[in-house]
């Protein structure tokens, strides 16, 4: 099944029957239902809607049948044309909007896209706002404006300028430090906005740069999702020498990952690893990240007297629980920082901007930063659904088997030991169970993942 319907959206591949993938009835019915979430919320008195997208090659499809559609409801239209997923986010308050719509299928491939919706306050919608969102569309209970009560159309193109203004006034953005550091690096933006926007945040930084797959044509030159095994383009060029660092986001730019002067990955997990050991240096506090983290950040965040608190997979429910326990930093190892001084979502924008202020205070190399923080590798693995696959069963099974393990089961289940942990979870954004392990050494992850593997299959 290729249409993914979850609280945070609706998700798929292009073309296809009605129903089974992303087409323009479907998009048509969610982006209607969620029209008239926002108008039965009474959240906001405002009348406009942001519509932001990516590069994708479906996205100019998309976005014609999602502004039509709004304004079908009524709705004024605000597109700010090829846009990271942040500065659609930064969009909404902006803009003073009732809510937004994100065109991406973030780290999917290029058949993929999808519909992210935000509240009022740039923010993905709860939980129980999805669940209503899904609910009102597959009642379809659906009203749309006469003729005279149409909504308008306009298109801004400042937003890129403004998310940029709004990240160099952040109190820790050390500007001056980072142009001072004559900074050299190579970036791969994968044929999407990244290759539209951080041009313009390094030159204001003062940052020498060198663009892989720049041209923002959606017609990605390897796989999208920035983890090692994808990006030996950019590690090659930086490994021949003459870059300080490489730079890699995803097509949406909410993820953010590094690569190391010597050419080898900073990994990615520790993107918001470091960031918050920045932070934490400057604002004492605490932190949060989903329960498929690294413990980097709980051993950086006891290092500076704070307290670490894991959250379930999804960014909504990390920036719930960022607001629940007062958190400065936070995110997801996937390479998403958080950072509340600027807005509740993840934001590669910001990322680049406080890991290159480290940097430039530090005065040491990547790898030389790296080597601060402790050791842990993860193993990521996945097990593909059938459709008679009982997933609730075989987590029951599993949390049942570890049962005198320290146990965590908010998403998925998580099992504990002293020096590793591994978490099973079913996917938001894919028809999989991801199955993430830790531990000291990679073999030693990985090992521990296939045993879990093993055990799930033997069910």
């Amino acid at each position: 099944m290729s249409l993914i319907k979850s609280i945070s959206g609706i998700r798929g591949t292009i073309g296809g029957r009605t129903g089974d993938t992303l087409n323009p009835l479907d998009i048509v019915k969610f982006t209607t239902a969620y029209a008239t979430f926002i108008r039965r919320s009474g959240h906001s008195q405002s009348n406009t809607i942001v519509v932001g997208r990516d590069a994708r090659i479906s996205g100019e499809m998309v976005k014609n049948i999602v502004c039509g559609t709004l304004m079908g409801c009524g709705y004024d239209v605000v597109n700010i044309g090829l846009a990271t997923t942040p500065t659609t986010e930064l969009a909404v308050t902006m803009c003073n909007a009732a809510g937004g719509i994100i065109i991406t299928a973030s780290h999917n491939p290029r058949h993929w896209n999808a519909l992210k919706l935000l509240n009022e306050k740039g923010e993905f919608l709860t939980a129980a706002d999805g669940a209503e969102v899904l609910a009102i569309a597959e009642a379809e209970d659906f009203e749309y404006a006469d003729v005279d009560g149409l909504g308008k159309y306009t298109e801004d193109n400042t937003l890129d300028e403004r998310h940029i203004n709004e990240v160099l006034d952040l109190k820790l953005v050390n500007a001056e430090a980072i142009r001072n550091a004559h900074f050299k690096v190579a970036v791969d933006a994968i044929n999407s906005v990244g290759g539209v926007i951080l041009p313009k945040l390094l030159d204001r930084l003062g940052v020498e740069y060198t663009f892989l797959n720049a041209e923002p044509t959606g017609d990605f030159a390897h796989n999208p999702e920035p983890l090692e095994k994808n990006l030996t383009g950019i590690m090659d060029l930086v490994k021949g020498g003459g870059y300080d660092m490489g730079i890699v986001v995803d097509p949406d730019v909410d993820r953010l990952a590094f690569i190391c002067e010597d050419g080898k990955m900073f990994g990615e997990e520790y993107t918001l690893v470091s960031v918050a050991d920045y932070v934490l240096a400057h604002t004492p506090g605490n932190t949060v990240s989903n329960l498929s983290s690294t413990r980097a950040l709980r051993d950086v965040t006891n290092a500076h007297g704070g307290v670490y608190t894991a959250a379930a997979v999804g960014e909504v429910n990390v920036t719930t629980k960022m607001k629940e326990v007062g958190a400065v930093i936070g995110g997801e190892g996937n390479g998403g920082v958080i950072y509340p001084e600027s807005h509740y979502g993840r934001d590669a924008l910001v990322g680049i901007a406080l890991f290159l202020s480290l940097l430039a205070e530090k005065q040491m190399t990547v790898s030389q930063l790296r080597a601060t923080y402790p050791e842990y590798f993860i193993a990521k693995n996945r097990i593909d659904l059938q459709p008679s696959t009982d997933i609730d069963g075989i987590l029951a099974k599993v949390k049942e088997l570890y049962k005198d393990e320290q146990v965590n089961d908010i998403d998925g289940v998580k099992i504990d030991f002293a020096d590793k942990w591994v978490h099973l979870r079913k996917s938001n954004t894919e028809p999989i169970i991801r199955v993430y392990s830790e531990a000291s050494t990679m073999e030693a992850a990985d090992e521990l993942g296939k045993k879990i593997m093993d055990i799930v299959y033997s069910f």
